[in-house]
């Protein structure tokens, strides 16, 4: 039986250098606790492309050294745009007391009794090594822009997939014998398989998988540690295991589980695992559909210890009420958390034509257009439209004042300019301007 440390997902960055930081400083010590026997970093190490001086590699590099003065350390390559090319190179130059191997190509390599490893010349071995104590099959990210230049971009990920099967499948004859030879195997890869399930618990749905559970259960080995998905999930068949560690710590809000690495014992017909949590920071989210309220927000405080969490609001208004949201005294409620995250969805007013509008020849048409679309009478609204076409502003104005029921209603009171204004002026003046106002939308 070997027992090995199962790290994944580590990313290491600026951003995130205070997690990775202190759940992986956590782990490394937890595994060395545990006295384990050989360690394994499923990819993704770092996040994105670093600088050899930046305080996240130095951190990481510390750590991994850390983990080398203990055991033998496997580090596969993970996501190109997390860990490019080559970023792995420098950890075999650490000089732990025990050897560090990057698998950065499809193949195995035996770990020996005397602690050093061995990798096969080609995709796999012959035979099992003599002096093998444990033989790691390793799948690192495969490139699929090499794939897609080949098939095209639609076809990569399926033949990517049929490709992976079927070397998967290869793997099957050397570890059925290195179990009849009672030598662990392991499986190790960083990628996505059919039904995992994400962080945020959403099932994956797609066309980038690139496992399916039976095509990694055809590998043969013992067991199969993953990375890239960053929520600890697993699959048994008959007792033999495969398994996400999961990320170290927790990098987004939403993130619902336990964040850990995986404590793994493997014999040549048995394996188990635990997940070992690590301090993983907090993260709370308070959503409100509308105007985040005050008293709303102080009522969340009180109920939920906000004190040191890494708290997201989160809400949605119109675009009306985009400028009532206070966002200074949002952080004041919150003034007892480690970072306020505010994240405001402003849903857009959508204002529509009535069909055929355009298309109207005349100004009166297009009320008459309008008034169908919207239930409204065209007919007050075509009077007054002819009466603006055919009469001076000065005899509509009096017609108004002189009292008269309609505004093109032609009698000598109404065209008369010298006549007084009635009582109800003021109020068909307002009314006018309101109707007017209304014709300057067509």
């Amino acid at each position: 039986m070997i027992k090995v440390a199962q790290f994944s997902d580590l990313h290491f960055s600026g951003k995130n250098l205070d997690e990775a930081g202190r759940c992986f400083g956590f782990a490394v010590d937890q595994a060395i606790r545990h006295g384990v026997d050989a360690a394994v970093i499923s990819g993704d190490a770092t996040d994105h492309a670093l600088d050899v001086h930046s305080p996240a590699v130095e951190r990481l590099a510390r750590e991994v050294r850390r983990l080398a003065d203990h055991c033998p350390v496997l580090m596969l390559q993970g996501t190109f745009s997390h860990e490019p090319p080559g970023t792995l190179a420098i950890f075999p130059l650490l000089g732990g007391r025990h050897p560090v191997f990057v698998a950065d190509r499809l193949g195995q390599v035996a770990l020996m009794e005397e602690g050093r490893w061995v990798p096969s010349q080609a995709w796999r071995f012959d035979a099992v090594p003599a002096g093998a104590r444990v033989i790691f099959t390793c799948v690192p990210t495969v490139n699929k822009a090499v794939v897609a230049a080949t098939v095209g971009a639609t076809e990569a990920a399926e033949a990517v997939g049929q490709e992976l099967a079927a070397l998967l499948a290869g793997y099957g004859s050397i570890n059925r014998a290195a179990r009849a030879a009672q030598v662990p195997t392991i499986g190790v890869a960083h990628g996505t398989v059919t039904g995992c399930v994400t962080e945020h618990g959403v099932p994956m749905a797609g066309f980038d998988h690139e496992f399916t559970t039976t095509s990694l259960f055809s590998a043969g080995t013992q067991a199969f540690m993953l990375g890239h998905i960053h929520k600890h999930q697993s699959w048994d068949d008959g007792g033999r295991l495969i398994a996400y560690a999961g990320s170290i710590g927790r990098f987004h809000h939403g993130e619902i589980d336990a964040k850990g690495f995986l404590l793994w014992e493997v014999e040549a017909a048995a394996a188990r695992f635990q997940l070992v949590e690590t301090p993983a920071r907090r993260t709370l989210d308070l959503v409100f559909e509308g105007v985040p309220d005050a008293e709303q927000i102080a009522a969340a405080v009180r109920e939920v210890n906000v004190a040191g969490a890494y708290v997201r609001v989160r809400w949605q208004v119109g675009e009306e009420e985009r400028g009532s949201v206070d966002r200074d005294a949002i952080k004041r409620a919150l003034g007892d958390a480690a970072d306020v995250q505010l994240e405001g969805r402003v849903v857009p007013v959508v204002r529509s034509r009535a069909a055929g509008i355009s298309r109207a020849s005349s100004l009166q048409e297009k009320v008459r257009v309008w008034a169908r679309a919207t239930g409204s009478m065209d007919g007050p609204l075509i009077e007054r439209l002819e009466a603006l076409a055919h009469r001076e502003p000065a005899q509509i104005a009096n017609a108004i004042l002189a009292g008269g029921e309609e505004i093109g209603l032609t009698t000598e009171t109404a065209l008369d300019d010298t006549a007084p204004p009635s009582p109800s002026g003021d109020g068909r003046v307002a009314e006018a301007l309101r109707e007017a106002e209304a014709m300057e939308l067509f």
